[in-house]
């Protein structure tokens, strides 16, 4: 494999201009937003938002947060301490909109889109409240009036898209050194994490497990355009999932077939279906009749990652770095 050498030329990193000036206008998942000044409150729904803002140090223009997956990373909890969880889940528009924000985030189309749990861009637009969207889950999907933008990517993911999304932020903030900090501190992690891969010298297949509706039943599993076919890719691993969804169900039997040297499987806080819970996972893996038998179960090379990882986060350099702590000596 190649050697590693400086992540800007690596990965093509290429950074748009820096605002100095308002208004700062922007195009977001088809719309147009423009600011005149940076928003003085803001309201994030999803973990993936709010961990950008915080990393910013935005901490304090944050009047409330929604929709998590498990605690915040350690050197962002202090900073995050005061700021009022109006949900777990999707929280309403009107609890949203209570607060009065200059500018609403969100980490899902699924929350802000054509059919958005919370709202749809022209109801925050009638409120004259901004909503931004995370690149990552609309550019390269395919949005529709009937359609949140689950399912499949008609682009793979890359990290540029939260790249992209840093930068925006930045801008729209007027903090534009704190967002090239942080891309340069990502890459930078990126670079070491597949150093290490590479040091393993091992072509190796995976599976990523994300949950299941049914212990017994299907499982969803990483498709070959989301974060984790990225994170494979990067690391040199083969994901045996060839489907252009994102998280398509698939059978354990089918998953037998292709016998994966890796399974990566999730921890969450989550509880909305049984096999949110890590420990459940693991005891099934090593019940089940079929999934007993798989490569990855029999030698223990079952790795676990933070299920927020696995979204278009600051966290795929998370995943990136677990997976490859977790990969063992090259094997026949």
């Amino acid at each position: 494999m190649r050697s590693v050498i400086c992540a800007t030329a690596l990965f093509g990193l290429a950074l748009p201009a820096l605002a100095a000036n308002y208004p700062v206008s922007l195009n977001n998942c088809g719309h147009r937003l423009t600011f005149s000044a940076a928003p003085e409150r803001v309201v994030s729904i999803g973990q993936a938002s709010t961990e950008i803002l915080l990393s910013l140090g935005l901490a304090e223009k944050i009047k409330g947060t929604a929709l998590w997956f498990g605690p915040l990373p350690a050197p962002l909890q202090a900073a995050a301490a005061g700021i009022p969880r109006l949900a777990d889940n999707a929280p309403s528009l009107e609890a949203v909109a209570g607060q009065l924000p200059q500018l609403v985030t969100a980490q899902y189309t699924y929350d802000i889109g054509p059919q958005g749990d919370v709202g749809t861009f022209e109801q925050f637009q009638g409120l004259g409240i901004p909503a931004y969207v995370s690149p990552s889950d609309c550019e390269g999907k395919a949005l529709t009036a009937t359609s949140n933008g689950d399912g499949a990517r008609e682009v793979p993911f890359s990290l540029a898209l939260i790249d992209r999304e840093i930068t925006e932020l930045g801008q729209v903030f007027d903090v534009p050194a704190r967002s090239q900090a942080l891309i340069a501190e990502q890459h930078a992690r990126l670079a070491r994490a597949v150093a290490k891969a590479q040091a393993q010298r091992q072509p190796a297949s995976v599976v990523f497990w994300f949950s299941s509706a049914r212990l017994e039943g299907d499982a969803w599993v990483a498709g070959n355009t989301g974060v984790p076919a990225w994170v494979a890719r990067t690391l040199g691993l083969r994901n045996v999932i060839d489907s252009h969804d994102e998280w398509p169900n698939v059978s354990w039997e089918q998953i037998a077939k292709q016998d994966p040297d890796y399974l990566v499987i999730t921890r969450m806080d989550r509880r909305r279906y049984p096999a949110d819970d890590v420990d459940k996972k693991l005891a099934f893996l090593r019940s089940d009749p079929v999934a007993s038998q798989l490569s990855a179960v029999r030698n223990n090379r079952v790795i676990v990652v933070q299920a927020q990882a696995l979204n278009p986060s600051l966290r795929v350099i998370d995943a990136l770095e677990d997976v490859a702590a977790g990969l063992g000596p090259a094997h026949p």
